[in-house]
């Protein structure tokens, strides 16, 4: 197989100039693509923290309209940056280690431009890349991936609007249930034009308390039903399905696995705090259900569907007055509703549309990424 990949970047922002930066990491550690879109850069780990990266790795990619072909490595972990007008800001840490952008740092250098990314893994059993709205919503980016077979399978993401439908939605939201959906909205100070949405995750970073106790009447009704009856969940692996039950100690268990609390807002939005946790002593099987519970809490469909994920229909998602409602309407605005706006939107039925937004291959041709408008 060929030791680099042939990625083509598609400038359809209306932006002059639209800047590329490639990430990720490999065997021997991080790993930055160069300026020249083919070089690989590994900077050294300095011997404090955020120090300049030490090279030019901003790949331009032409006015709109224009293309640029890049010549990526093998890498894990990897995403493709894109910034309207300048290039992004990284720096180091001891390690290496990258200090990436953040979309909930307001003294961050990166923090007032308009910049996206998606990501991909590129290793020797596949390419797979994806995009995400698991933080935030900004410029739509898309994907085309033509395989060895000649097959394409596509990613289409936003619309040119997607981001000012995202945050209207949003704000309409706030107005119906008086949550603060509109508080995930960040506008330029000067323009007051949408720069971009937050996901709750991150927006409760920017806005300590936001949608606490959100899910409580929720996680309530879901506890009281699964103390009447089981809730199989079927682990889509080895363990097959597995039945839960909440007992007179208030912990959904799966026999013989182990229990969950009852889970707050931020584990729901978060997935990966309170009992959906990883750390000692919790198993993978643990972890397995703990993912599809998640997903069922986001979408709101435990109530109406007692066994996850396989008796899962799209269709069904979301219908709860009290759900994920950026989630929604990220699929909602999404062009064929695909994108992943929380970390676990790749669990579903087996039979199911993926809802998570991605392309892969085993033997991938040529990936094209577009940025403005889907592809």
């Amino acid at each position: 197989m060929p030791a680099t990949l042939d990625v083509v970047l598609r400038n359809d922002t209306g932006a002059s100039q639209l800047y590329a930066h490639i990430t990720g990491s490999d065997g021997a550690g991080l790993v930055v693509l160069g300026a020249d879109g083919k070089t690989p850069y590994r900077p050294a780990s300095p011997g404090s923290t955020l120090q300049p990266l030490g090279a030019d790795c901003a790949i331009a990619i032409g006015p709109s309209g224009s293309t640029r072909t890049v010549s990526v490595p093998r890498m894990a972990g990897a995403r493709i940056w894109f910034c309207k007008r300048k290039p992004l800001t990284f720096f180091v840490n001891p390690g290496p280690a990258l200090v990436e952008p953040s979309a909930t740092n307001p003294s961050d250098a990166n923090y007032y431009l308009d910049w996206a990314f998606c990501e991909f893994t590129w290793n020797t059993q596949q390419l797979y890349a994806n995009i995400s709205f698991v933080d935030f919503v900004s410029m739509p980016v898309s994907l085309r991936l033509k395989t060895g077979d000649g097959s394409v399978k596509t990613v289409r993401g936003l619309p040119p609007d997607g981001l000012d439908q995202v945050c209207a939605r949003l704000e309409a939201q706030g107005r119906v249930d008086g949550k603060g959906w509109e508080k995930l909205v960040i506008r330029c100070p000067a323009s007051g034009a949408a720069l971009r949405a937050l996901s709750p995750n991150a927006g409760r970073v920017l806005v300590p308390g936001l949608l606490d106790g959100y899910y409580k009447a929720y996680v309530d009704a879901v506890w009281a039903k699964y103390a009447a009856e089981d809730l199989t969940v079927n682990t889509q692996a080895a363990w097959g399905d597995v039945r839960g039950r909440v007992g007179r100690d208030g912990k959904l268990a799966f026999a013989g696995v182990g229990s969950f609390d009852k889970p707050a807002a931020a584990d729901i939005f978060s997935c990966s705090s309170g009992p959906f946790a990883a750390g000692p002593g919790v198993s993978a099987e643990m972890l397995n259900i703990g993912a599809r519970l998640a997903a069922a809490f986001n979408r709101s469909t435990l109530l109406v569907n007692a066994a996850q994920p396989e008796g899962e229909k799209v269709g069904t998602y979301y219908k709860n007055a009290v759900t994920n409602h950026y989630s929604r309407i990220c699929h909602e605005t999404s062009v064929a509703g695909r994108g992943y706006a929380f970390a676990y939107d790749d669990v579903g039925a087996s039979n199911a549309v993926d809802q998570s937004g991605f392309v892969n291959d085993a033997n991938p041709r040529l990936l094209t990424v577009g940025v403005g408008k889907p592809l």
